[in-house]
C-alpha cells in the first residue's frame, strides 16, 4: 500500500492509494493503523509532512559501485598523480586497484554509521546550508524503518520486520566528511545537519519483491542529472538488518538507508549542489523528493 501525507486546510492529512485515486485515511481506520504499524509510530502528526519521525537513524553502504566511482573521481579532482597511477593498474590488471575500494572489513560485513534523527525533514522543506561547509552534495539512497523489535534476528526475520520505503537524501557537506573519516571516527558534522524524506510511504510488501531493480532519477533545477539502479547490493536488507541486531537491541520506528544508489550523488556525477538550487530525487514505486538548498 502506498501512502503519502498531503496538505488540506493547514494540517497534513494522511491518504492511501487506492483504484488510482488518493483517498483521506480516517482515523481509526483499519487503514490508519496498517501505516501505524508499518511505520512504527503511536499517532500520525497533522503538523508534519514527513510520513514519520524517525525514533533514530543508520546509514549502511551496500553499493560497491557508488564507492568505486565516488573515490575515482575524488582522486581524480584532488589526487591525479594517485589517479594516473589507478588508471595504468586497470589497464594492466583489468582490476580496480585497491586504494579506490572498500576497506576489507566492508567485504566481510555490513557497513553503517549513526547519523543524526532529529535534523530530519520533508518534502518541499528547505534546507539549509550549513555554514562551515563550502561543498555541498546530495545522495539518493533508499529508506526503510522498521516495523517490529529485532534482536539477534536472522536475516529472514530481519527482512520481516521491515515496514516500509521512502525516498532519502542524505545530505553531506563533503569537504568536512574526508578529514572527519580520516579522524578515525565516523562522520559529524559534515551530516548531522540535514537528511531528507519523502511524503510518500510504500509498504514491504510492495517493494521488497523487486527491491533489486527500482530505477532512481536525479533531477537539479529541473535538468535530469543521472538515472540510478537498486541493483547490486553486497548484502540483503535482512542481511544488514540482522547484523545491526547482533547483541543489540533494535525497535520500531527506527530507520535505515542502503547508501547511495550508484550514480546518485554529485561525487560520481560531478554535479555538486549550489545555493539556490531545487534537488529532486525519484525512485520508481515509491514517490520523489525535491527540496531546495538556502
Amino acid at each position: 500500500m502506498q501512502f503519502r501525507k498531503y496538505l488540506k486546510a493547514g494540517k497534513y492529512i494522511l491518504q492511501a492509494q487506492g483504484d488510482g485515486n488518493w483517498k483521506t485515511v480516517r482515523a481509526g481506520s483499519a487503514l490508519q493503523k496498517q501505516f501505524l504499524a508499518a511505520t512504527g509510530q503511536m499517532q500520525i502528526d497533522a503538523g508534519d509532512l514527513k510520513p514519520f519521525a524517525p525514533r533514530s537513524y543508520r546509514d549502511f553502504m551496500l553499493f560497491e559501485a557508488h564507492y568505486i566511482n565516488a573515490a575515482s573521481n575524488y582522486a581524480k579532482a584532488n589526487r591525479p598523480g594517485a589517479y594516473r597511477i589507478a588508471q595504468i593498474y586497470k589497464k594492466l590488471t583489468g582490476k580496480t586497484h585497491p586504494k579506490l575500494k572498500p576497506a576489507p572489513l566492508w567485504y566481510k560485513e555490513p557497513i553503517y554509521y549513526m547519523g543524526g534523527h532529529m535534523n530530519f525533514f520533508g518534502h518541499g522543506k528547505d534546507i539549509v546550508w550549513p555554514g562551515y561547509s563550502s561543498l555541498m552534495d546530495y545522495e539518493l539512497e533508499l529508506g526503510f524503518v522498521l516495523a517490529k523489535p529485532l534482536y539477534n534476528a536472522s536475516p529472514d526475520e530481519a527482512e520481516a520486520a521491515i515496514g516500509g520505503f521512502v525516498v532519502f537524501n542524505d545530505f553531506s557537506g563533503r569537504d568536512g566528511q574526508m578529514p572527519e573519516m580520516a579522524s578515525g571516527f565516523g562522520p559529524q558534522k559534515s551530516k548531522h545537519f540535514a537528511n531528507a524524506i519523502s511524503s510518500e510511504f510504500v509498504t514491504a510488501d510492495e517493494i521488497l519483491p523487486r527491491v533489486n531493480n527500482l530505477a532512481g532519477t536525479v533531477s537539479i533545477n529541473g535538468e535530469h542529472v543521472s538515472t540510478v539502479s537498486s541493483g547490486g547490493m553486497q548484502y540483503t536488507l535482512g542481511e544488514a538488518l540482522a547484523h545491526a541486531s547482533t547483541g543489540e537491541h533494535l525497535y520500531p520506528g527506527e530507520f535505515f538507508a542502503t547508501g547511495t544508489l550508484p550514480g546518485g550523488c554529485g561525487l560520481e556525477t560531478g554535479r555538486m549542489l549550489a545555493k539556490g538550487d531545487e534537488i529532486s530525487l525519484s525512485i520508481e514505486g515509491i514517490g520523489a523528493l525535491t527540496n531546495k538548498i538556502v
